[in-house]
């Protein structure tokens, strides 16, 4: 990991990338790699609270403010090659004079061939003012690839001389996906100290630590859920497809292995209140993972640069829990106002890029499911073929659906009964959603409640039936588009035709 990031830091330094943004936690990591780069370079480290710092020892060494000490060092570079490491400085960086003094070093080291002074920035958070975007350059460690992750484990195991099943290392390997060194030797050490041994059960602690990351960095959301993939009515092609890609999930290290491309996920169009959601905690449930949810709006910042860095912390966050499911739900408005005019949609339209080339050039476990309602307005670059595994069109459901929608609800609350009429419901719920469905089971079960009844009657659920407006009638301007946009397209449906 080490090397690919050396030859990567060095080129740019070679390229004279002047100003160069490191994110990163573990500043010793990145301290070796500067070290590596600058083997007989000068360097002069900035710490926000100690001022001038040996970058061998650590020591402090002169306390001062970060204006005094690029005023100290900006000539550095006529004497000799330097490198300025400056930590934690990213509350400094909306300071006109800071600002300045950076630019000056930049175009020193840009345009004065007798000059040599490169800036590294490092700090857990991105603020690139716009006076200083053109000069920075953001840096982004590669995190282990399988076959070094594999070598880490290998080396705890035989440095402890402790007992591991030989079988299981490769899905382990997976489960570390995304993690860096330092948090894969501390989940090892975890596993270790809890039973002595590195086996099966540490797999589920790895993806327990994982969710220790999403609740800390406020970037994505884990969802809870008991749904399973029983609790969806209908959507057979769907559900079937599904069950296939579990297989793989189930056994990914051997699917790997044996050539099978790693699941890259679906979009599921089509009307709301149908179970796209649903179905995005059914997935989870189906594949054993954890399902986190982006929101495109928790990304956006205030300053130039910090909505694209926030936007690459969360993708690398969802690779780091990797095997995992990634849920967007109603996509076309999380990236609303994509190639107008103006700086908010200038930024949505920059995020909507980032997260194309991601879902084009990602090869991690991160299944993702994207819902969307109306999907005129989603860019159709978004909607080829390599993007998502599979495109689902959800409709209404029909007959067979809305009858196994109606006892799924009536079964979940104890309240199915063989004297139930589901021929008589299907006639009166023509045009229901299953949400439409569920609120028809929760309220005549509320008012045989109310009434002091034991059971439900048909006559009971006929009578809520009619008092409740389906979507087809509240929203039929709105599905009636849905349905002639869908026409046009090449989607698969998710119901099996009767």
């Amino acid at each position: 990991m080490k090397r690919n990031a050396v030859d990567i830091l060095a080129s740019y330094v070679d390229a004279l990338r002047s100003i160069i943004y490191i994110t990163h936690f573990d500043f010793k990591v990145i301290d070796d790699i500067i070290a590596h780069v600058g083997k007989n370079v000068k360097c002069v480290e900035f710490n926000n609270a100690l001022g001038v710092v040996d970058f061998g020892t650590k020591n402090a060494m002169h306390e001062c403010g970060l204006e005094q000490f690029l005023r100290l060092t900006m000539d550095s570079g006529f004497e000799q090659e330097t490198y300025l490491i400056l930590k934690d400085i990213h509350n400094e960086l909306s300071d006109p004079k800071i600002i300045a003094l950076l630019k000056r070093i930049a175009e020193n080291n840009m345009y004065l061939e007798n000059y040599n002074e490169t800036i590294f920035i490092l700090s857990e958070i991105t603020v690139i003012p716009r006076e200083l975007e053109n000069y920075i350059t953001v840096f982004d460690i590669p995190l282990p690839t399988s076959e070094e992750i594999s070598t880490i484990i290998k080396g705890f195991i035989t440095e402890l001389d402790i007992v591991a099943e030989s079988e299981m290392m490769g899905e382990l390997a997976l489960s570390f996906k995304g993690l860096n060194e330092f948090q894969i030797r501390q989940i090892l050490n975890l596993a270790y100290q809890d039973g002595g041994c590195i086996d099966e059960d540490d797999r589920l602690l790895v993806l327990k630590e994982k969710e220790q990351f999403i609740k800390k960095s406020g970037m994505l959301e884990i969802v809870s859920f008991d749904e399973t993939i029983e609790d969806i009515g209908g959507l057979e092609v769907l559900k079937e497809w599904l069950i296939k890609k579990a297989k793989i999930f189930a056994n990914l290290d051997r699917a790997i292995k044996f050539g099978v491309d790693i699941p890259k996920g679906i979009m599921i169009i089509g009307m709301p209140g149908c179970g796209k959601s649903l179905t995005a905690k059914a997935t989870a449930s189906l594949f054993h993972i954890p399902l986190v949810r982006l929101d495109i709006g928790r990304l956006l910042g205030k300053y130039v640069g910090e909505s694209e860095g926030n936007m690459r912390r969360a993708l690398k966050l969802a690779e780091a829990i990797s095997p995992c499911v990634l849920w967007i739900d109603e996509i076309e408005k999380a990236f609303a106002g994509i190639g107008g005019d103006g700086g908010g949609n200038d930024v949505t339209t920059r995020l909507f890029g980032q997260f194309l080339t991601w879902m084009q050039e990602k090869e991690n476990t991160v299944f993702i499911v994207a819902t969307a309602n109306d999907v005129s307005v989603i860019p159709p670059e978004f909607l080829r073929k390599g993007r998502f595994d599979e495109l689902f069109f959800v409709d209404l459901p029909n007959e067979d659906e809305r009858k196994r929608i109606l006892e799924i609800h009536l079964k979940k609350r104890n309240k199915w009964n063989r004297n139930i009429d589901s021929i008589a419901l299907i006639k009166e719920t023509d045009g229901f959603n299953g949400a439409d469905l569920e609120a028809v089971v929760k309220e005549t079960i509320e008012m045989a409640f109310i009434n002091g009844k034991e059971e439900i009657t048909t006559a009971d659920l006929i009578e809520v039936t009619k008092d409740t407006k389906s979507i087809s009638k509240t929203l039929q301007d709105k599905i009636d588009k849905i349905k002639r946009t869908i026409d046009k397209m090449d989607i698969k449906v998710a119901s099996r035709k009767i």
